[in-house]
């Protein structure tokens, strides 16, 4: 049983090294731990607590005249 539990409290230790020796180092490793954890909880946090509503989305064309288009006139390549 102890086998299994040894790369959990070997990690564990290692951690608090960290924490202790090296803290730039141990808080890196918490922020990358934490990151997709809060990457999934946020937006329905976000949404639900807070009345958070997804933009419109941005545009990708010009809206074109609603009417008939006239030739150009004085802009030839002649």
């Amino acid at each position: 049983m102890a086998s299994i539990v040894s790369p959990f409290r070997t990690g564990y230790r290692y951690l608090q090294y960290l924490a202790h020796e090296q803290p730039v180092i141990f808080f890196s490793c918490a922020l990358g731990l934490a990151g997709p954890a809060l990457a999934l909880g946020i937006p329905p946090i976000r949404r639900r607590y807070f009345g958070y509503t997804t933009p419109d989305p941005i545009p990708t064309s010009y809206p074109v005249p609603k009417r008939p288009r006239r030739e150009v006139q004085g802009y030839e390549d002649q």
